[in-house]
C-alpha cells in the first residue's frame, strides 16, 4: 500500500472527470442520475423464495480463478463488481462498486473512483487497496487472469483510499473496459491470514446483495443480506427480490427435468429441443400453473456449435482440404432429424448479429481490406460466402462431389475407395469431444466423410483428458462451442489473434495464425464508435470465412425455458443483452415472488 501510494502525485496530476457509467462504442442509455434499469421494477416486493438446478457440485467458494475447481453455482451474487453492464444496450456499463470512473484524453489511464458507502458484510469500507489486493492475487496465481489483464495492465495505482487510476499499455479499448464487469474484488483484511488462490468450503467475506446461509454436497442457499449497502443503488433497484434463492444439484439432465416437472424447483431452461414440445404436455401446462416461453435473446452471437480444423496438421494446412470436408457436412439432414427444423446454420462468425457480413463487400470494407489484397483469396471481394443447402433427405451428392474434386485439387486422389496422397498414406483424422450428446450430430458426419474415403472416427473424452488434448492440441477436429458475447470485441485477440495460437487455454483452438485478421482486430477492437467496429468486423467475417478454419453449425438459438406461475416480471422486452453468467439471466433476477403465490410448490400435478 505504501509503495502504491508513491505514485499518488503523477495520479492526481490529472483531475478526472468522473461519470456515472461509460462506453466506447455509443453513448449511454441511462443518463447521470438514473432510478433503475427499464428491465426492473423499482417497486418490485422482497420476499420469498426462487429454486434452481445446478449441474456444478458445491466444490468451493473461493471464488478465485485458476483453481482447477468449479466454484459453485450462484456465488457471483455474493460479490460486488466494480460496474455492470445493462442488458438493454450493446456495451453500456455503469458502476456498482464504482460512483465515478473517467478516461484520460489519450485513452492510455482509466480513473477509478470507489462509492463511499460501500461496504463488505462485516461493515468494513471497500477501499482501494482491496481493489489493489485483488489485481495482485489474480496476477500471481491465475493463469487466465494473466493473459486476462496482465497483458494490457501496465500499472495500477492506489491515490488515496477511495481512488485509483489503471495505466494501459497502449491504449484503452471496450474490451478493456470489460474486464472490469468480471474482475473479482476480495477484502484484503480478511485474507490476511488465508490463501485467496485455494478453493475452499469456507463461505468468504464478501460484498453483495446475497451470503451463504447453507449449504451440502447436493445444494447451496443464499440469503439475501438485509442491510446490503448498495441496495438503493441504480443498478440494483428492482433486483436481487428473492429471499433466499436455493440452487440445488442434478448430476443429469434427464434427472432434473424429471425434477422440475414434479415442482421439485421453480425455472428450468430447456435445451434439447428433443423434450421441448413431447415432454411438457401434462395437466399443469394446460391449466396455466406451468409457464412454458421462448424469448430472442442477443446474449451470445456467431457459432453455437463447430468443429475446429487443428492448423498444426500437415493436412488441414491446404485451405482446400479444409473447404472440402466443410462442404461434407450436411447440416439440413442433422437439422431435420435431430433438431425438428428448429435450428439455423451459422453462416457468419458473428451470426445473429449487424456485424455479420452479408452479400457482397460494402464499399467501406474494400477500403479496410484493399491494403491486404494480395494476401487475400479474390472471391473476399468478389463472393457473399454461402454453403451448399441440401433437402435433409440423404446424401447431399452434388457438395460431395464437389468436395472431391477440391480434394483431387490438393493432391488426395481415390484408390480402392480409400482417399491417399502422392505417397499413398490414407487420409485419417479423429473428432474429439467431450460431450457424449454430441456423438448423435458427429455419426451422420463421418459416414459423409467415409463415402470420400476419408477414415474418421469419433473420440468421447472425460473433462480431465479434453483439456489435456486441447492444451497439447492431440486433436485433428474438435467439437466446440464457439460462440461470443455480443458486441464481440473484448474476445476477438482471444479467438483469432496470431499470439494466442500458442497459449494453452484459450479460444484459438484451430491456431490461426493471419496477420490480417490480426490488423483487423486491432481496427476492431480501437473503434471508437459501432459504426467503425462493424465494418471491421464485417471485413474480419469475411477474412475469416474464406479461411475455412472451423466447420460451423447452428447459430445460437433462442432461449426456452418453463417456469411455475409464482412471478411477477417486469416489461423485459428490451433485455436482449442478456450478460449475466452462473446460470441465472439478467432478466429472472429481476424477477419477484407474487405474494398470493405459494413459498414451494409440491407438484407439478
Amino acid at each position: 500500500m505504501a509503495a502504491a501510494l508513491l505514485h499518488a502525485p503523477s495520479a492526481l496530476a490529472e483531475r478526472p472527470a468522473y461519470q456515472h457509467g461509460i462506453s466506447l462504442l455509443h453513448d449511454l442509455k441511462y443518463p447521470a442520475h438514473f432510478t433503475h434499469f427499464d428491465y426492473a421494477d423499482p417497486s418490485a416486493p422482497k420476499g420469498g423464495r426462487l429454486t434452481l438446478a445446478t449441474m456444478w457440485p458445491i466444490q468451493s467458494f473461493s471464488g478465485a480463478w485458476g483453481t482447477g475447481v468449479a466454484n459453485a453455482a450462484g456465488l457471483e451474487r455474493t460479490f460486488d463488481r466494480l460496474v455492470v453492464r445493462s442488458a438493454d444496450e450493446p456495451s453500456g456499463l455503469y458502476g456498482l462498486l464504482l460512483d465515478g470512473i473517467a478516461l484520460s484524453e489519450d485513452r492510455k489511464s482509466l480513473f477509478l473512483r470507489l462509492h463511499p458507502a460501500a461496504r463488505w458484510h462485516d461493515g468494513r469500507p471497500v477501499t482501494a487497496a482491496d481493489v489493489r489486493f485483488s489485481y495482485e492475487v489474480m496476477d500471481s496465481t491465475s493463469l487466465a487472469g494473466k493473459i486476462y489483464m496482465r497483458s494490457w495492465v501496465e500499472t495500477l495505482e492506489v491515490v488515496n483510499s477511495r481512488e485509483l487510476v489503471i495505466r494501459n499499455r497502449g491504449e484503452f479499448t471496450q474490451a478493456h473496459l470489460l474486464a472490469l464487469t468480471t474482475f473479482p474484488v476480495r477484502p484484503a483484511h480478511y485474507y490476511a491470514e488465508r490463501d485467496p488462490g485455494k478453493p475452499t468450503l469456507e463461505p468468504p467475506l464478501a460484498s453483495g446483495a446475497y451470503r451463504i446461509a447453507d449449504f451440502s454436497r447436493d445444494h447451496v442457499t443464499y440469503a439475501r443480506v438485509e442491510d446490503y449497502w448498495g441496495r438503493d443503488r441504480p443498478v440494483n433497484r428492482g433486483r436481487g427480490n428473492f429471499d433466499h434463492v436455493r440452487y440445488d444439484v442434478y448430476r443429469d439432465q434427464t434427472v432434473a427435468r424429471e425434477a422440475f416437472r414434479k415442482g421439485l424447483f421453480d425455472v428450468f431452461w430447456e435445451t434439447d429441443v428433443r423434450y421441448w414440445d413431447a415432454s411438457y404436455d401434462m395437466p399443469a401446462l394446460r391449466t396455466g400453473e406451468l409457464v412454458k416461453e421462448t424469448r430472442e435473446v442477443m446474449r451470445t452471437i456467431g457459432f453455437a456449435q463447430a468443429l475446429a480444423f487443428n492448423l498444426e496438421r500437415e493436412m488441414f494446412r491446404d485451405v482446400r482440404v479444409r473447404e472440402a470436408l466443410t462442404l461434407a457436412l450436411d447440416f439440413e439432414w442433422q437439422n431435420r432429424v435431430f433438431h425438428h427444423d428448429t435450428q439455423s446454420r451459422a453462416l457468419s462468425y458473428f451470426a445473429g448479429s449487424s456485424l455479420a457480413a452479408v452479400g457482397l463487400p460494402s464499399e467501406d470494407e474494400i477500403a479496410l481490406l484493399d491494403p491486404y489484397r494480395d494476401q487475400l483469396p479474390d472471391r473476399v471481394f468478389t463472393k457473399a460466402f454461402e454453403l451448399p443447402s441440401s433437402m435433409g433427405e440423404g446424401p447431399h451428392w452434388q457438395a460431395l462431389e464437389r468436395a472431391r474434386r477440391l480434394l483431387a485439387e490438393a493432391g488426395w486422389t481415390l484408390v480402392d475407395d480409400r482417399l491417399v496422397d502422392v505417397a499413398g498414406e490414407p487420409f485419417v483424422l479423429e473428432i474429439a469431444t467431450q460431450h457424449p450428446w454430441a456423438r448423435r450430430l458427429l455419426l451422420p458426419y463421418v459416414e459423409s466423410l467415409a463415402i470420400l474415403g476419408i477414415d474418421a472416427r469419433l473420440r468421447l473424452l472425460d473433462n480431465v483428458t479434453a483439456v489435456k488434448f486441447k492444451r497439447q492440441r492431440r486433436f485433428d477436429m474438435y467439437f466446440r462451442g464457439h460462440d461470443f458475447l455480443n458486441p464481440p470485441m473484448s474476445q476477438l485477440h482471444t479467438f483469432f489473434g496470431s499470439a494466442n495460437a500458442d497459449r494453452e487455454i484459450g479460444g484459438n483452438l484451430a491456431g490461426i495464425r493471419n496477420l490480417v485478421v490480426d490488423a483487423l482486430i486491432e481496427i476492431a477492437q480501437r473503434a471508437t464508435d459501432m459504426e467503425t467496429a462493424t465494418i471491421a468486423c464485417r471485413a474480419l467475417d469475411r477474412v475469416l470465412l474464406w479461411g475455412f478454419y472451423h466447420v460451423p453449425l447452428n447459430s445460437p438459438d433462442v432461449e426456452r425455458f418453463l417456469y411455475w406461475d409464482k412471478f411477477g416480471r417486469a416489461d423485459e422486452s428490451a433485455a436482449v443483452y442478456d450478460y449475466l453468467a452462473g446460470g441465472l439471466s439478467r432478466v429472472i433476477d429481476s424477477w419477484w415472488h407474487r405474494p398470493s403465490a405459494p413459498l414451494r410448490r409440491q407438484s407439478g400435478q
